[in-house]
């Protein structure tokens, strides 16, 4: 059932739920970190709203610089400003940045440890028609093997805009994940939202599996727990919006409990969230596992809903991936 102490949307399974773009959560987080705080500065490349980063020109017009189609100078921008005391959050596609200036976020940024926030939107194949160059399916890989890095990926628009203002003090290089398309509202206001901690949004008395999920691949999990739960197949459902550091506790915890996981991402399920929930457990509880992600390809150009029909990201495919690792499990 829904753990109720996370105070979830109570029209989380209506049919006409709210739908917003994570990216939408991220624009109005950063006007609320820009008023909270004057050191916060934004920076964008070309693409200023589609990110929605748009709300902070508008909002603060000063503060706001468009560097055009030059990612690898934004970043470089950025940790120059960082160094002397601003907060810059640099704004792009995730196939643009941290795709395409990785080199620069590595060396400016992540070496000197100087707190610039990267948000790479339209992230998953859920960017549709853009197709497989626009896809961006690797970033998570890339920037959670990055010293000093924090990667974050929110489930909503809510969280997106939580997520925001929590990286705007945190102190450190930060990546955060967002969406294109318009998906469905999980949390509230009141839900809690903090970095380095996974909560149990779906709790089972006697749960026979773990499901970690991040981003808006949350919801099918959901949905997946709810029809598990009607056969009777209990399972508990973590939102891991911290993809690094990894809540190595609680993870550890409801593996030992549960003893088989499966993990849901859109992204490659090489290097993801699957792949940082694995290391852990090999290390510390070799559990059975399965993976619901990208399976090593590339995506291609399709409406969102048809390709995560086509390449298994599904509520009907994490059920599918749930009875097959207790069937691992039991053996």
């Amino acid at each position: 059932m829904i753990n109720t102490k996370y105070n979830l949307n109570e029209k989380l399974f209506d049919k006409g739920v709210e739908k917003i773009p994570t990216r939408q959560g991220y624009g109005e987080g950063l006007v609320a970190a820009g008023e909270k705080n004057p050191q916060v500065v934004v920076l964008c490349a070309d693409v200023t709203e589609s990110t929605r980063a748009i709300l902070f020109k508008e909002k603060f017009p000063e503060r706001f610089i468009e560097v055009g189609v030059a990612e690898q100078g934004m970043a470089t921008i950025a940790a120059g400003m960082a160094n002397y005391g601003k907060i810059p959050f640099i704004s792009s596609y995730a196939v643009f940045s941290p795709g395409r200036n990785w080199e620069q976020i590595r060396t400016t940024i992540a070496l000197n440890d100087v707190p610039v926030k990267i948000a790479g939107a339209h992230a998953g194949v859920s960017v549709g028609p853009d197709g497989a160059t626009h896809q961006m399916l690797e970033d998570i890989a890339l920037m959670r093997v990055m010293p000093n890095m924090i990667v974050l990926y929110p489930s909503d628009a809510v969280e997106a805009k939580k997520a925001t203002i929590a990286a705007a003090g945190n102190g450190k290089p930060t990546y955060i994940r967002l969406a294109r398309e318009k998906t469905p509202v999980i949390t509230t206001e009141e839900t809690p939202f903090d970095i380095g901690e996974a909560d149990v949004f779906w709790e089972s008395k006697n749960p026979q599996v773990s499901i970690i999920a991040a981003g808006p691949l949350l919801y099918e999990a959901l949905l997946a727990a709810r029809e598990l739960a009607k056969t009777e197949i209990e399972v508990e459902v973590i939102n891991c919006h911290t993809i690094k550091p990894l809540d190595e506790r609680t993870i550890i915890a409801s593996a030992k409990k549960t003893g088989a996981v499966v993990t849901v991402e859109e992204h490659q399920i090489t290097g993801g969230l699957g792949g940082a929930v694995s290391e852990l457990l090999s290390k510390n509880l070799p559990t059975p596992q399965e993976f619901v992600g990208m399976p090593d390809s590339f995506g291609e150009s399709g409406q969102p809903d048809e390709l995560l029909t086509k390449y298994k990201m599904k509520s009907e495919d994490i059920i599918g991936a749930v009875k097959r690792v207790i069937a691992r499990k039991n053996s």
